[in-house]
């Protein structure tokens, strides 16, 4: 056994392993306790679900540190001697081991602190679209759109862009394009769309919205798109929205004829033949 594993043993306190063990048990069970209890109070006070979601995850984050650190007391005695070879050989074996966790845990602290998403926000990370449901002390879990669960350790958000599609927000901006052909009668068609977003029930209208065009390449065609810009009543009816003012859009371009772009082939102007001088007998 070398030294350094030597002078770790000295320091365990094998009769408190049974308590450490006891400590991250209850430690556990009072973090799902929370989660449980955040959902029921999420569901009770909807208008703040977020707020509810986001005091929850700072108050899970405080009990799994705090009960770590216990189950860490329990274990090793921490007298003078211990922090003297704390200086030395002790230090560069703990840090190589729990460097990876050590580094998660700050990385868990500052995503709190300085809020890039909070739990609740719908973001776009390293190709994956979904809501923070949790940020624990080693990893932050998103649930995409499709139901799947991804668990992204915390340090990778130190490094890694990361966009939030409403920060901390309940409501959100949706973008939709729509586009038309170049020779369609596009100012009724934003007339139809602006239509259709006013009578989406998703649609909330106290916030701005606006349909914007311009002229853009699709493919090798020239068209006309219809950018929709406007917020959701709620994030969590974000595709909803986007598919209900989809169908309304699509069956009145139908309706009034607004045709999708397409190949037009102009025929070149007719050539004039020249008229003959008369000639006089």
């Amino acid at each position: 056994m070398d030294t350094g594993a030597a002078q770790i043993l000295e320091f365990i306190n094998l009769g408190g392993l049974l308590t450490a063990g006891a400590v991250l048990v209850i430690t556990w069970l009072v973090g799902r306790l929370l989660r449980d209890l955040t959902a029921r109070a999420a569901r009770t006070f909807e208008g703040n679900r977020l707020v509810v979601e986001q005091v929850a995850a700072f108050l899970r984050f405080a009990v799994y540190v705090l009960g770590v650190l216990l189950a860490l007391r329990s274990v090793f005695a921490f007298s003078k001697e211990m922090m003297t070879v704390l200086g030395g050989t002790l230090v560069v074996t703990i840090g190589l081991v729990l460097k990876d966790q050590a580094a998660s845990i700050i990385a868990g602290l500052i995503i709190l602190v300085e809020k890039p998403f909070q739990v609740g926000d719908r973001i776009s990370f390293a190709g994956f679209y979904g809501d923070i449901t949790s940020i624990g002390l080693r990893s932050v879990r998103l649930v995409t759109l499709d139901d799947s669960e991804v668990t992204i350790p915390n340090s990778k958000f130190l490094t890694d862009l990361v966009s939030s599609a409403n920060s901390g927000a309940l409501t959100m901006l949706v973008q939709l394009d729509f586009h038309v052909g170049a020779d369609q009668d596009f100012g009724k068609a934003k007339t139809i769309v602006e239509s259709a977003l006013r009578s989406s029930r998703y649609f909330l209208a106290d916030r701005p919205s606006a349909v914007l065009i311009n002229q853009v390449v699709v493919g090798s065609l020239i068209a006309v798109r219809l950018r929709a810009k406007a917020y959701v009543i709620d994030l969590r009816y974000e595709k909803a929205f986007e598919s209900d003012v989809t169908q309304k859009v699509l069956l009145a371009f139908k309706d009034d004829q607004i045709l999708p772009p397409a190949l037009h082939h102009r025929s070149p102007p007719t050539a004039v033949s020249p008229v003959a001088p008369d000639v006089e007998a």
